[in-house]
């Protein structure tokens, strides 16, 4: 199987400086609304990759969840060649074999997109992209090569945005794939093809961790008072949190932020924000020494992500077939032993259900 990757930048690690200069950006991001106290879009950061496992820690990394309202985007360009459905504009779809045609031809080079985060997709200290689901769509192509006899080539792709990255997707044809721990909802079926899932998520209600923990979500208003709702542009965070102010914070005031860089340094920045994050990232963070409250009372144990293809793709047969072999790949030990390699025991015993 051979692989390749694009020329796309890989996000590069932020220095200690640079996390100081994002506090003091966050710190001068408010502005006064009439009627409200929202504040201004944080600024772009870029990812940092983190290594190993504490107790729960902040420095997220990913652009991670799917957009809840691609829908109303406008369909304005062909997804790709002979397609006869639209793309948003703005948006560039990817066109690979389909699986028959790769098993008539013997060989194929499947595209594979990406969104940077620490343990599942980025660099190593030799510039090598790897992590959790890099390594399952590698192993993928293996098992195709070993069980169809297709001569399979990866070429992986960075897509920074999240919203464009699930779009692109989406718009895509044939032997085209994502890796951006995409939650697996029905809505989302009508969309995309899914494989089985590979992962349990738990998205974390967190807070800087002078913030008294919550005994119950109806203390909200009085614990969170002060604070502002950090709103995740297109994910299920940013329904978690829709839901939240709904039910239990009808005056919230909110910003809304674009990556988990932006979501970790603002809340970390003790400048008075709250947000929902996924478990990995806050862990990660908090191993880091980032200042930050897990409030379990908001937890939310109820996803699991996927990887996704276009939703006319026939690249879901055999991708069923790789996740059934030897009796269930992410019940076997390869699969184990990737965790545990790339995220450490301790956070892969957790999201195999297997901790707290």
């Amino acid at each position: 199987m051979r692989q390749t990757e694009s020329t796309h930048p890989i996000l590069s690690p932020l220095s200690m400086g640079e996390r100081g200069a994002l506090r003091s950006e966050v710190a001068g991001a408010e502005f006064g609304g009439e009627g409200s106290r929202s504040r201004a879009p944080l600024p772009t950061l870029r990812s940092t990759p983190l290594l190993g496992l504490l107790p729960l820690a902040a420095l997220a990394l990913i652009g991670c969840e799917d957009p809840d309202d691609m829908d109303r985007l406008a369909a304005t360009h062909d997804v790709a060649a002979g397609a006869e459905v639209m793309a948003p504009d703005g948006i560039e779809p990817l066109s690979g074999p389909s699986f028959a045609q790769a098993q008539e031809a013997g060989a194929a080079e499947i595209h594979v997109l990406y969104v940077a985060s620490s343990g599942f997709a980025g660099t190593d200290d030799t510039g090598r992209l790897t992590g959790v689901t890099v390594e399952l769509l590698r192993e993928f192509g293996r098992f195709v090569e070993s069980e169809y006899g297709v001569d399979v080539s990866v070429r992986f792709q960075e897509e920074e945005h999240w919203p464009t990255f699930y779009q692109r997707v989406r718009y895509s044809e044939g032997g085209v794939f994502g890796i951006g721990n995409v939650t697996i909802t029905e809505p989302r079926r009508s969309e995309l093809n899914f494989s089985p899932p590979y992962l349990d998520n738990i998205a974390i209600l967190m807070t800087h961790e002078d913030v008294p923990e919550l005994a119950s979500m109806e203390e909200i208003p009085e614990t969170f008072g002060d604070l502002t709702g950090l709103m995740y542009t297109g994910t299920l965070h940013e329904t978690r949190m829709e839901d939240l102010r709904d039910r239990y914070f009808p005056d919230m005031p909110t910003m809304t932020i674009s990556t988990n860089d932006q979501l970790v340094g603002a809340v970390a920045s003790g400048d008075g924000y709250f947000g929902y994050i996924d478990v990995y990232n806050y862990w990660r963070a908090v191993e880091q020494g980032e200042p930050l409250r897990r409030h379990a009372v908001g937890d939310d144990a109820s996803e699991q992500f996927g990887i996704i293809m276009p939703h006319s793709s026939d690249w879901s047969e055999p991708m069923e077939a790789f996740f059934q072999r030897d009796g269930g790949l992410t019940g076997s030990q390869w699969y184990r032993d990737l965790l545990e390699e790339h995220l450490g025991e301790a956070l892969a015993s957790l999201l195999q259900g297997e901790g707290s």
